[in-house]
C-alpha cells in the first residue's frame, strides 16, 4: 500500500462524514493490515506512545486554565477592560471582542475556547446593540482564530512536540504575529461597523481604564505568569501550565470568590472531556503518521512539490496553499500530526528557520478555523448567535482577506518572528 492510497482512504473516510479521530485511526489500521507484518497490538503500543510525552502534558492542562477562567469571572473583567480601552472606536464592541480575544488568548491556548468565552458576553451583546447578527458571530469568530497564535497556543506544543523545537520560542516566534493579526482585525471590524453603522461608541475615559485595569489586574496576570516564566527560562512550556491552573484555582476561589468548592468536580469533569477529544486525536493520529513514516508518504510529498519548483518562494506558497486547504477540511490537532512530519523534511530547501515554519503552519490553520466546513470557530460562534454557517461564511470573508495578507508577512518577513524568538534560550 503506497502513500498515495493511504491518503485515499483517509480522505474516503472524512467524505463519510466520519468523526476525526476514527477516521484516522481506521485508516492507520487498515493501512497496517494491508501493509502485513506487523500485528494488531502495535496500533494501542503507537496510541500510548504518541501521548506519552512530557511536553503534551501542558495541552490538557492549558485546557483546564481556560474552563477556570471562563467559570472564575476572569473574561468579564477582561471584556470590561477591553471596552475601556477601544469601545470609543466607531463600532467600539466589534473592536472590544477582537482585543478581549487577544487577552483571554493569553490564557487558554484554544481557539474553540476563546470564542466560547469571548462570545458569550458579546456575541449577545452585538445583538442587542443593534449589530448584524451574522457580522457579531463572524468578529468573533475571526477574533477566536488568535487563540492559537498568541502564546500559550496548544498547537505550538504539539508542533514542538513532534519536531523538536523549542516550545518557548515557538510561544516567543508568536507574539508579534499575534498582535499583527490582532491590529489588522480591529481595523477591518471598526470599519464595516462604521459603514453599516452598527452600535454606538462610547466615550473615552481614562480614568474608566484605570478602574478596569484594576479589576483585571489578576486576570492578566495570568499570561504575564506564563510567558515570563518560560522566556525567562524560570521553568518549562508544561510547568508553566500547572502554574497557570494553581494560580487560576487561587484567583477563582480564593480572591474572586466565583467558584465554590462544590463546583470543583464538574470543572474537572468538563476540563477531562475537552482533553479527552483533543488527545483521542493525537492518539490515533499517530498510529496514521507512523504508517506514513513506514510508506515514506513524507518524502513523497516533498518530492511532488520539488518537482514544481525547486526556489524557496515558490515552494513557500505552495506550502500555504497545502495548509490552507488542509486547515479547511481537516481538525486543526489532527492536520498538524499528518503534515508536521512531511513539512518539517522539506524545512532546510524553503530557506527558513523551523521556529518561523512552526509559526507559518499554525498561522495557516488558524485560517482554516474560519472556512466551512471545519471551521471550529465559525461553528462556535453560529451556536451562540444562532446563524447558519453559509451566513456567517460570508460575513467573514474580509477577515480571512485580511488573514491571508497578514500570512503572507509572516511568511515572507522573518524579524517579524525571529526578533523575539532569537532572545530565548
Amino acid at each position: 500500500m503506497n502513500g498515495l492510497l493511504l491518503l485515499f482512504l483517509l480522505l474516503v473516510l472524512f467524505l463519510l462524514n466520519m468523526p476525526i479521530a476514527i477516521a484516522i485511526g481506521l485508516a492507520g489500521v487498515g493501512a497496517l493490515l494491508w501493509h502485513g507484518g506487523f500485528p494488531l497490538m502495535m496500533v494501542v503500543q503507537r496510541m500510548l506512545a504518541g501521548t506519552d510525552s512530557f511536553h503534551l502534558m501542558a495541552v490538557p492542562l492549558f485546557m483546564f486554565v481556560g474552563v477556570l477562567m471562563e467559570s472564575g469571572g476572569i473574561s468579564e473583567r477582561l471584556i470590561d477592560f477591553a471596552n475601556a480601552l477601544v469601545g470609543w472606536l466607531p463600532g467600539g464592541l466589534a473592536a472590544v471582542t477582537i482585543i478581549s480575544a487577544m487577552f483571554f488568548a493569553g490564557i487558554s491556548g484554544s481557539a474553540a475556547a476563546d470564542a466560547a468565552a469571548v462570545g458569550a458576553i458579546l456575541i449577545p451583546a452585538m445583538q442587542k446593540s443593534g449589530y448584524d447578527s451574522a457580522f457579531a458571530g463572524a468578529v468573533q469568530a475571526a477574533g477566536g482564530s488568535i487563540g492559537v497564535i498568541i502564546p500559550p497556543s496548544i498547537p505550538m506544543i504539539i508542533f514542538g512536540y513532534l519536531t523538536g523545537a523549542s516550545i518557548g520560542r515557538l510561544f516567543a516566534a508568536g507574539i508579534l504575529p499575534g498582535v499583527l493579526i490582532g491590529i489588522s482585525l480591529v481595523i477591518v471590524s471598526t470599519v464595516i461597523a462604521w459603514r453599516n453603522g452598527y452600535g454606538r461608541a462610547t466615550v473615552f475615559s481614562f480614568r474608566r481604564i484605570l478602574v478596569t485595569g484594576r479589576r483585571a489586574f489578576l486576570a492578566l496576570g495570568a499570561p504575564v505568569i506564563i510567558l515570563g516564566g518560560i522566556l525567562g527560562g524560570i521553568f518549562t512550556a508544561t510547568e508553566s501550565a500547572a502554574v497557570a491552573v494553581v494560580y487560576a484555582l487561587v484567583v477563582g476561589i480564593l480572591i474572586y470568590r466565583r467558584i465554590g468548592l462544590k463546583d470543583l468536580p464538574g470543572l474537572f469533569i468538563e476540563g477531562c472531556i475537552i482533553s479527552a477529544v483533543v488527545m483521542f486525536i493525537i492518539a490515533t493520529a499517530s498510529v496514521f503518521s507512523w504508517i506514513a513514516a513506514i510508506e515514506s508518504l513524507p518524502r513523497q510529498l516533498a518530492g511532488s512539490l520539488l518537482g514544481l519548483s525547486r526556489d524557496p518562494v515558490v515552494l513557500l506558497l505552495m506550502l500555504n496553499l497545502v495548509l490552507l486547504l488542509a486547515g479547511t477540511f481537516v481538525e486543526t490537532t489532527a492536520a498538524l500530526i499528518l503534515l508536521v512530519p512531511m513539512l518539517a523534511a522539506m524545512q532546510p530547501l524553503l530557506k527558513i528557520d523551523l521556529i518561523q515554519l512552526g509559526v507559518i503552519i499554525v498561522t495557516n490553520l488558524a485560517i482554516g478555523m474560519l472556512t466551512p466546513p471545519m471551521g471550529i470557530c465559525l461553528i462556535v460562534a453560529g451556536s451562540i448567535s444562532g446563524d447558519r454557517i453559509g451566513a456567517l461564511s460570508r460575513r467573514v470573508l474580509p477577515f480571512v482577506l485580511v488573514l491571508i495578507i497578514d500570512l503572507l508577512i509572516i511568511t515572507f518577513y522573518s524579524p517579524l518572528t525571529m526578533a523575539l524568538s532569537r532572545l530565548v534560550h
